[in-house]
């Protein structure tokens, strides 16, 4: 045998091993065994996940959001007050703290980062609001700049999450029953509102989380009370409504809760999850007219899956199961869309996902 040529077979092997391998973080709920946000490992090839540790200590870091350049990472604390933090990334993937600012409202929920990596928005659930932010080169988080705010004396707002498209952002209200739009102003920092009503919603439907496709030509929003998904199409004024889909099965009749929903890597397919009948529901999508046709409800291989990404590979969906203690992972079929059950991996409370 040519030992030389084993050992460098072996070594092209390990590297290719590790160049399949890339980071997952988790965040967390720290009311039972949780500390903080977690780092896996994930193998875009195999699928396999494995190798948890804590990254950082720290409160309810229940959504996290990445830096564009991935040096950064920011996450909400829901406890108390509310806060937002700002960590470095270490090169052994542990995270560095750097500072924390107030997120100006009741259990910060979610946050986003616009492309350019210098601003970051808070929705705050109890507190109705959400801020805005300005971030400084060295990954640190001034105070908010700009806090809007949305109750009323008629309605209680719960906002759920906001994401900057181009000059615009766009904020899903739960409480409200609506989807507002800003624009940004010449000064390149603060926003307008452009519409509250733009995208129709039903009554009490509950928008949480949302989607835009990447010609900005259509949105889809994930309704909680109702299990819908709200299909929308741009026109000149706002968005023209498509129609109101089920993420149920057919015969599922007990209570469900929508929570998160993302596009396939082509957005040729839909997904959200159903927090009760504890599914992924998987639809195809028409990228021409975005219509939607149901094809698929799999079962999450645990409970109450809060949230879900799929791998840079866009082969690949990661599901948290905050009520049971896991993240399933499921093979995406590249033809059709639908998923296939792969394996489960036991953490602590996990409530996002983010590669």
């Amino acid at each position: 045998m040519n030992f030389k040529l084993f050992f460098l077979c072996l070594m092209v092997s390990l590297i290719d091993c590790n160049a399949q391998s890339i980071p997952l973080y988790t965040g967390t709920y720290t009311d039972g065994d949780s500390q903080g946000i977690y780092q896996a490992t994930f193998n875009t090839e195999t699928g396999k996940l494995g190798h948890f540790k804590l990254a950082a200590k720290t409160q309810n870091p229940s959504y996290i959001a990445y830096s564009p350049n991935k040096k950064f990472i920011y996450a909400v604390g829901e406890g108390g007050e509310g806060t937002v933090s700002s960590f470095k990334v270490k090169e052994n993937g542990t995270l560095e703290f750097l500072n924390t600012v107030s997120s100006n409202g009741g259990a910060p929920c979610h946050i986003s980062i616009n492309p350019a990596g210098d601003k970051a928005v808070v929705s705050n659930y109890v507190g109705g609001n959400v801020s805005l932010y300005e971030i400084k080169d060295d990954g640190t988080l001034n105070p908010a700049y700009q806090v809007f705010e949305y109750n009323t004396t008629k309605k209680t707002s719960h906002a759920h999450s906001a994401q900057f498209f181009k000059s615009n952002l766009f904020v899903s209200d739960l409480g409200m029953d609506a989807l507002y739009i800003y624009i940004l102003n010449n000064d390149g920092k603060t926003y307008d509102l452009v519409s509250s009503s733009s995208v129709s919603i039903q009554e009490k439907a509950g928008p949480r989380h949302f989607v835009i496709t990447k010609d900005g030509n259509f949105i889809y929003n994930i309704n909680e009370y109702a299990s819908t998904i709200t299909a929308s199409k741009k026109e000149i004024n706002g968005f023209l409504l498509i129609d109101h889909y089920s993420t149920l099965a057919k015969d599922y009749k007990g209570a469900n809760s929508c929570a998160d929903i993302h596009l396939s890597k082509n957005e040729n397919y839909l997904y959200g999850s159903n927090r009760g009948e504890n599914t992924i529901v998987v639809f195809k999508r028409n990228t021409l007219d975005g219509t939607l046709t149901q094809i698929q409800n799999i079962d999450v291989e645990g409970e109450w899956p809060r949230n879900f990404t799929i791998d840079p590979s866009g082969k690949f969906l990661l599901v948290a199961n905050q009520k049971s203690n896991n993240i399933s992972v499921f093979k995406i079929n590249s033809e059709n869309g639908t998923l296939s059950y792969l394996s489960s991996v036991k953490t602590p409370s996990p409530v996002c996902l983010m590669f």
